[in-house]
């Protein structure tokens, strides 16, 4: 199915805002597409803008619905680089079958990317550590109530230049970790990038915040004592030249950029290792000076050094509140291969030419 373009002319289109945030801000275009009577119809890139739905419409009712995030970078030489979206392609799929959806064809998935990056290029910043966030979404839009899966979706992608995902930038950012409330379960959604796993972080992340943090560490949903993740990345922990992370049990979701970490920190020379990881251990190997480092990884932040943990009314301090020798170069090495710096030697990115 071929996408139908509908560009807004040079007077239609915004002017590009000078400050950049994170998630505030969106290009000229859109990209959608309508699930209906076992089929896709109408993709289309128009203009950006706001869409109607029913009061009764699934997804306001039963939150069925997934997403993903991925990035768009400018290169050196004016081109942009798409970071493995692809695996985000996959992912989507995953996560659709998973909620009961209607998966998107993976095809349509990158080419709807492509073609709203080559029709709005000129938003995709050239600032240091800045970027395009990218929003793909897949919604119920059936009007009906009832428990039961939809039989029509919308699909839309939309898009903006961001800057860095903290305020902070590349600093180390203090984690709370959540004795008491749950994110997700073996068996359950955790590995699937829906909006209900982020909605069930959001009491204890205004709880985090009032303390003076920025992120929730999780842990299970069985025993309470094994870390999953935090609230918008992968976790990692260094132990000197090792690194080590939760492995995935199915209420963990696999970050693309956690596994782009696990391949390049091996090239790299770090010993790094996928396991069950007892909180308590943690808590004991930094304060014994054991753990030399902690981070954190996603799209958004991509790397993020952690500098302090709190855990009821006692913290823990990592590496001074300092930013470790470990994150930063793994931190310069994945952003200079996303951003066309260094050489891509593992074949992760895309580049779009619209110089």
């Amino acid at each position: 199915m071929a996408i139908t373009i509908r560009p807004l002319s040079d007077e239609q289109r915004k002017p590009i805002p000078q400050e950049l945030g994170f998630g505030g801000v969106f290009s000229d275009h859109m990209f959608t597409q309508e699930y209906r009577d076992g089929a896709w119809h109408d993709a289309t890139i128009g203009a950006y803008g706001p869409f109607t739905i029913d009061p009764s419409c699934a997804v306001l009712h039963y939150a069925q619905e997934i997403f993903e995030g991925l990035k768009a970078y400018r290169r050196p030489d004016g081109n942009i680089n798409l970071f493995r979206p692809w695996d985000n392609a996959k992912r989507f799929t995953r996560s659709a079958l998973r909620m009961a959806m209607a998966p998107v064809d993976e095809d349509m998935f990158l080419e709807s990317i492509r073609e709203l990056i080559k029709l709005d290029h000129r938003w995709v910043p050239s600032e240091a550590g800045a970027s395009y966030y990218i929003r793909p979404s897949l919604i119920a839009t059936q009007n009906a109530l009832g428990v039961m899966p939809s039989n029509r979706y919308l699909h839309f992608l939309i898009g903006g230049p961001v800057g860095p995902y903290f305020k902070g930038g590349f600093n180390p950012v203090g984690v709370y970790i959540s004795d008491t409330y749950r994110r997700a379960v073996k068996g359950g959604v955790g590995d699937a990038k829906t909006g209900g796993n982020y909605a069930a972080s959001l009491f204890v992340g205004q709880e985090a915040s009032d303390k003076g943090y920025s992120q929730v560490l999780w842990l299970d949903a069985i025993e309470g004592r094994y870390v999953e993740e935090v609230g918008a990345m992968n976790i990692m922990f260094v132990y000197g030249n090792k690194i080590i992370t939760p492995k995935l049990t199915g209420s963990i979701l696999p970050g693309i950029t956690r596994y782009s970490v696990i391949e390049l920190a091996a090239d790299l020379g770090y010993d790094i290792s996928e396991q069950q990881i007892d909180v308590n251990d943690v808590l004991a190997d930094i304060q014994s000076g054991a753990i030399t480092e902690v981070f954190g990884c996603g799209t958004a932040a991509v790397i993020a050094p952690v500098g302090k943990f709190g855990m009821g009314d006692q913290e823990y301090l990592i590496n001074n509140n300092q930013t470790g020798p470990v994150a930063e170069r793994i931190y310069k090495e994945l952003t200079g291969i996303q951003y066309g710096h260094i050489e891509d030697r593992f074949g992760w990115t895309e580049t779009i030419e619209v110089s």
